[in-house]
């Protein structure tokens, strides 16, 4: 990653207003999420120092040399006494997926790709608890192809806690969402929060960077619309969104089954859907523009 070379004579980095203005919007619901959950502006400065330095070592290297601490000092604006201390408590483990999550993915993927987990229209069967009433298309036989060291009991009672399944008529286990996202749990999620908007957010970087080929990154937009409108298009973008899901989850559990005999450094992907709406503030009247003239909807809107 090159160093920003937009510079005036006086060596001053310039920054453009466009970047900034559009920072400030990311950052607003951040912003109100951190003061909902009592986390202060000067808590969030010791946060934004360490990722400074750690993106700075990271991503910034010439040549991939370690950073100097004089070199992040004048990248990063941050102090080089602290820079020292900072690096030392950089975090470079990997990611800690909790194990909620990363049992749970795995479990719903099987039962929403595996062909002896659906039904004739391809949505997740209603599983009976156990194998002894239905053999291996149970929830308890669903459990055991994953994992043979945890019993069904315990990650039935965990989804139930979390809004992930729920019982039939007939007691049987019934998948709520088609997708691992749990309606309860705080911890469970917070580390999907993360995962998502940190790849969402890399992905929307990268493009605006323009070092590498664009990632997928585009989106519908209205602004005068109906709430009976809106509540229409929500429902049709969860139905249609999803299809689009389950399509490439079962796409990429047959590619990595493939892969798994292959050679060659391993890569991840995210791919995520997102619906958003909220009130539009009443405009004011804008005498240059002709009142007679209609305003056009936004529409396919793209970063790159």
């Amino acid at each position: 990653m090159r160093l920003p070379s937009s510079k005036k004579k006086t060596g001053v980095t310039t920054v453009s207003t466009a970047l900034i203005s559009a920072l400030c919007k990311v950052l607003r619901p951040l912003v109100k999420l951190m003061l909902t959950k009592g986390i202060t502006y000067v808590y969030l400065s010791d946060i934004l120092k360490k990722i400074f330095v750690e993106v700075g070592d990271k991503d910034f290297r010439v040549n991939d040399k370690p950073v100097t601490d004089s070199h992040l000092s004048l990248l990063t604006g941050i102090h080089r006494k602290d820079i020292k201390r900072l690096r030392a408590t950089v975090n470079t483990k990997a990611e800690i997926v909790p194990e909620t999550v990363s049992m749970g993915a795995r479990l719903v993927s099987q039962w929403t790709s595996d062909p002896v987990y659906l039904d004739e229209k391809g949505r997740p069967k209603p599983l009976p608890r156990f194998i002894r009433d239905a053999g291996v298309i149970s929830f308890e036989g669903l459990v055991t192809s994953i994992s043979k060291d945890i019993r069904s009991r315990v990650v039935l009672d965990e989804w139930l806690r979390l809004g992930v399944v729920e019982f039939d008529e007939h007691r049987r286990v019934c998948l709520k969402v088609e997708a691992f996202i749990p309606a309860k749990g705080f911890d469970e999620k917070a580390y999907y929060f993360g995962h998502n908007l940190h790849d969402h957010a890399s992905a929307a970087s990268s493009n605006l960077i323009g070092e590498n080929q664009p990632f997928l990154e585009r989106s519908v937009h209205y602004d005068e619309l109906s709430h009976e409108s809106v509540k229409i298009l929500a429902e049709q973008s969860e139905l249609l969104g999803m299809q689009t899901l389950l399509a490439i989850n079962k796409k990429a559990k047959t590619l990595e089954q493939d892969d798994a005999s292959k050679d060659g450094k391993r890569r991840r992907l995210t791919l995520g859907v997102y619906f958003y709406s909220e009130p539009v503030e009443p405009a004011k009247p804008d005498t240059s523009v002709n009142p007679t003239s209609k305003k056009t909807p936004y529409n396919n809107h793209s970063t790159h």
